[in-house]
């Protein structure tokens, strides 16, 4: 089996700009995602998929390929994710397996690469493995603002359901998804049941978008560098 790492990686990032290069604990944020792939021996690449060449050359300094650069029309606020997976596979050598792994995930762990390879592996009729986590309160009991500023619940149906009687519900973690080759230069759907789980604890999970979210995430790695167990 063959495996390549596409780490995706635009420069034009708007509500951190460049949070790519920003330092985290030291190094450019991009690097703790490909050394987490390298360190992992899962791969026989890491390729960063980027428009930009100061990412480019951080990436390469660090270990990463970046064998192309990505067109502008893949690098803009509306290019989903697949997409450029898929660009990345068509100019790439042939690989069985291709893990995405989000550029700003200081918190992954290569235990949990590991987990989701494995979980392919054995399941050869599903097509994709990707980190998830569970909601900490149950979303059928969520509120939402109206144009007053009212509240209201936004599933009526489940106001007076105990939570212990509602379904586990489960949020995208944000960090990697990793699919056969084949299912997506297919397109085949992520979020379906040609999916499996790679399940995590909420205290690894942090999607950095806002300076809110990168605040929080230095937090949660200082506590788990002090108790040892980033791995």
């Amino acid at each position: 089996m063959s495996n390549v790492a596409i780490i995706p990686a635009r420069g034009g990032s708007k509500r951190i700009p460049r949070k790519n290069l920003l330092p985290f604990d030291g190094v450019p944020m991009i690097v703790r995602s490909i050394r987490t792939a390298l360190d992992s021996g899962l791969f026989e690449q890491v390729v960063v998929s980027t428009d930009d060449v100061e990412i480019a050359d951080v990436a390469r300094a660090h270990g990463a390929q970046v064998p192309f650069l990505r067109p502008a029309a893949l690098a803009d606020d509306f290019t989903g994710t697949a997409a450029v997976i898929v660009h990345a596979l068509q100019q790439l050598p042939s690989f069985d397996f291709a893990c995405c792994i989000y550029a700003t995930a200081p918190l992954l762990q290569a235990r949990y690469l590991r987990q989701g390879f494995e979980l392919l592996e054995q399941h050869p009729d599903r097509s994709f493995a990707f980190s998830v986590c569970d909601f900490a309160f149950p979303v059928q009991r969520a509120l939402t603002l109206d144009g007053q500023g009212a509240l209201h619940a936004l599933y009526p149906e489940f106001r007076n359901t105990r939570s212990q009687d509602l379904p586990e519900a489960f949020q995208d973690a944000g960090q990697f998804y990793w699919g056969r080759s084949e299912a997506w230069l297919r397109g085949d759907v992520l979020y379906s049941p040609a999916s499996l789980p790679v399940i995590l604890p909420r205290y690894l999970v942090q999607d950095i978008d806002t300076p809110q979210d990168w605040k929080r995430a230095e937090y949660l790695y200082a506590a788990l560098k002090a108790g040892g167990e980033l791995q």
